[in-house]
């Protein structure tokens, strides 16, 4: 899902004249990966609070240091 859209690909795509859509299509590709990743990194830090939840139910210290250390790191990513 990560993919890197270049700045000067985009230009090129909206400088050909003849090509209008081909920058539109690109847009689009571009806020629909980008509405996907968010989605994607929201449903895994709602399922890395379950499992926090429950590590602390269980009292499983390694669990709960390992889902907390992912989930601030997604938090992390999505600050920056």
């Amino acid at each position: 899902m990560d993919k890197y859209y270049s700045y000067t690909d985009f230009l090129k795509a909206v400088g050909q004249s003849k090509k209008v859509d081909e920058a539109e299509k690109l847009l689009n590709e571009i806020y629909l990966d980008l509405f996907l990743n968010r989605i994607q990194r929201m449903h895994r830090q709602e399922q890395l609070m379950v499992l926090i939840d429950r590590a602390l139910d269980e009292k499983d210290e390694n669990a709960f240091y390992r889902y907390a250390a992912e989930l601030n790191s997604l938090q992390q990513t999505e600050d920056a």
